[in-house]
Order: structure tokens, then C-alpha cells, then sequence
């Protein structure tokens, strides 16, 4: 029976439709906040992969390659469901990968004096952005609902979902730039950036879970959203694409040095 119930959640977690991660805007915002913590070795090693270019630039490469059928595998990348109760450790590993799985390969590629140039520019594309995605609540939600996608919802008199509305709408309604956005965002002091780098993956996803329980609880099904929505919780979409970008630096300087 158990082994039933988990191959059920995790079709199911295959299922799930993302329609923006944070939105173009929200994936080059983390990109940005985290060029601005990384180490100077760091740095320069990230320019010389990326060729020149900026962790902002590339940030959305991983939703970019999901029209083409070649990288279909990587789909599950984006996303993990659980149960509302339980822990990432606590549940069985899906055989199609999980945003943790897919961190956590994209740092062995990045580490292993082995790896091609290209795979290590291929994994550093993935990494910068699913990253941003374990910090979007949605994106650890639950089976049951595909992340929020069957939440149905109303979003200033046109239909939407839950998953969509913490996806693209909060953050495209205000029509910033990404550069705007990042720069938009409280400002921290060095004993602040350490506290939010502090634990590890793990760590990060339990509480991104955490928050996702209280998104959850934020709505009802058909319910109309309006500016109070954003207004109760933009500070809070803020806080989590600055942690993203924080912690993508983390992992980044820890890698490269």
C-alpha cells in the first residue's frame, strides 16, 4: 500500500504544469542580487563560463529549453511535492528528479574537475535558476493540487490559479524592471546576508515548505483577488527572491571559491 501511495504522488508531482517560476522578471532579479554577493573569484570564473555575460541574463535559460523535447527530462527539475506533513527526507525520491535532485547534480557537475565545458555551462544555467524556484512557495506545494495549478482563482476579474498567482501575476503587475525589482529590495547588512546563507539545501527547502503551507491557507477555491492580496503579501515575495539570489551566491562561492 505504501509503495502504491508514493508511485501515486509522484505521477502525479510529474504532472504539474509551471507557467513562469518566479516570472522572467522575479529569475533575473535573483540573478542579479546574487552577481552582487559573489566572491571575486567567484566572479570571475562565472564571466569566463558564461562569456562574459551576467548570472541575470541567463537566469531563465532552464524554462527557455522547455519547448524543446530533447531536455523534456528536465522538467521535474523545476518543482518537489509533498505531503503537507511531511518532510523532503521523509518521502521516497521520484524517479523523474525533484528541484533538489537537480541542485544538487548541478553542484556535482559544477565541482568535478572532470566535467566538459559545456556541461559546466549547461549546469550553471540550471542551477542559477532552479535555485530561484526552491524559493518560490508553490514550487515545494503539494501533490494533490500539481503545486496550486487546480487552485482556481480569480486575479482582478480573469481566472487564474494559485500556483500563477505567486508565478507571474504579483510580480509583473508591477511592471518593474528586473534591475528595478532587485534594487527595489530591502537592503542588508553582512551579519543579515549570513543569517539568510545559514543551513543547507535541505534546510531552505523545509522552510520554503513551510511557507507554502501558509500560501495554501491564504486563499479559498473561486476566491477574488484584488491589490489587498499583493498588498498582505508582496513583502513576503521580496524576502523570498532575496533569499534566493542570496543563497544561489552561497552555493556559487562555495563551488568556485
Amino acid at each position: 500500500m505504501r509503495i502504491l501511495l508514493i508511485v501515486v504522488l509522484f505521477s502525479t508531482s510529474f504532472l504539474m504544469a509551471s507557467d513562469g517560476d518566479w516570472s522572467k522578471t522575479g529569475h533575473r532579479a535573483v540573478g542579479k542580487i546574487a552577481q552582487e554577493h559573489l566572491s571575486r573569484k567567484a566572479k570571475k570564473i562565472i564571466k569566463t563560463l558564461l562569456n562574459g555575460r551576467g548570472l541575470a541574463t541567463i537566469a531563465n535559460f532552464a524554462d527557455e529549453i522547455k519547448s524543446d523535447t530533447a531536455y523534456r527530462k528536465f522538467g521535474p527539475w523545476h518543482y518537489v511535492n509533498m505531503p503537507e506533513n511531511k518532510r523532503y527526507k521523509d518521502v521516497e525520491p521520484s524517479p523523474y528528479g525533484d528541484v533538489v535532485m537537480g541542485i544538487q547534480k548541478c553542484i556535482a557537475i559544477l565541482k568535478d574537475e572532470e566535467s566538459n565545458l559545456e556541461d559546466k555551462q549547461f549546469y550553471l544555467k540550471m542551477l542559477v535558476h532552479l535555485m530561484g524556484d526552491v524559493h518560490q512557495p508553490l514550487h515545494v506545494g503539494r501533490a494533490e493540487d500539481k503545486g496550486g495549478n487546480d487552485i482556481q482563482l480569480q486575479w482582478f476579474g480573469e481566472g487564474t490559479n494559485l500556483h500563477r498567482v505567486w508565478d507571474s501575476h504579483m510580480i509583473d503587475d508591477y511592471q518593474m524592471s528586473y534591475t528595478e525589482l532587485a534594487s527595489s529590495l530591502p537592503k542588508l547588512n553582512k551579519k543579515e546576508v549570513l543569517a539568510l546563507q545559514e543551513g543547507d539545501l535541505y534546510t531552505w527547502v523545509n522552510e520554503t515548505q513551510d511557507l507554502a503551507n501558509e500560501v495554501y491557507n491564504s486563499v479559498e477555491v473561486g476566491e477574488k483577488l484584488y491589490y489587498r492580496y499583493s498588498y498582505d503579501w508582496w513583502s513576503t515575495v521580496e524576502v523570498q527572491l532575496q533569499k534566493g539570489g542570496i543563497r544561489l551566491a552561497k552555493v556559487l562561492n562555495d563551488i568556485f571559491g
